[in-house]
């Protein structure tokens, strides 16, 4: 099964060009380490939330703005030698000065516990980070299971849902940080990959006035999920 290295970073809006040029830069290293795929995500539709949301998980100030990304490896073992070989190898010097502040960035090893739909390319994603009890583990499968066909009928082409494996605790930000997590909870990494904007608002739209959404239950606390809207600028 496929291991997700999934990121949040706060990006100043006048560096996303750099900072697309230093992904694609880096990319090829990647590859050569095993990663099969990397996805940048550029906020397009943040909310501000009540208790948390995806600018306080890493601090975002009002000039930057939130990347949603991830890496993906063929298996946790790949993942795995290649963060290590990257913390001793002076390859890594050659990509340049980062153009954003990664003492602020979120990232952690997660487990894909649900990939639906066609894999490919795609227009608009929804990307959220959640505390789920780890008891609640398989109730959470079951729910995510019956929201994920609802978003499909109403237009998602793909969804994966993938629980927190190896999430280091930061100095300035982290995941369990940034959903406010409790001892006992694990953090999941989602997305939902839709064909465009458009179809994302017309589909989450028919979705909540779906009475079989309201019927679904969440075994988690949705006050402290973060989530947000995300257009892609890479995927390679």
């Amino acid at each position: 099964m496929a291991y997700i290295e999934g990121f949040v970073a706060a990006v100043p809006r006048a560096n996303k060009d750099a900072y697309v040029k230093h992904a694609t830069k880096a990319f090829p290293y990647f590859k050569k380490l095993g990663a099969t795929r990397m996805v940048e995500n550029w906020g397009d539709d943040i909310p501000d939330g009540k208790l948390t949301d995806f600018k306080g998980a890493v601090k975002a100030q009002p000039d930057e703005e939130i990347i949603f990304s991830w890496v993906e490896y063929p298996d946790k073992a790949t993942r795995d030698q290649a963060n290590q070989r990257m913390m001793n190898d002076p390859a890594m010097a050659d990509m340049g000065d980062m153009p954003f502040d990664g003492k602020r960035m979120i990232f952690a090893g997660f487990e894909p516990v649900i990939d639906e739909g066609k894999k490919g390319k795609f227009g608009y994603i929804d990307g959220s980070v959640i505390p789920v009890p780890a008891e609640n583990k398989a109730a959470y499968v079951d729910s995510a299971k019956a929201r994920i066909a609802l978003l499909r009928e109403f237009g998602a082409s793909r969804v994966v849902d993938a629980w927190g494996d190896d999430v280091p605790d930061g100095k300035v930000t982290d995941y369990k940080g940034a959903v406010k997590a409790t001892p006992n909870e694990k953090i999941v990494y989602s997305w939902i990959e839709w064909p465009s904007k458009e179809a994302r608002d017309k589909g989450w739209e028919a979705v909540m006035k779906d009475p079989r959404m309201q019927a679904t239950p969440m075994p988690f606390d949705g006050k402290r999920m973060i989530y947000g809207g995300f257009a892609p600028v890479l995927d390679m």
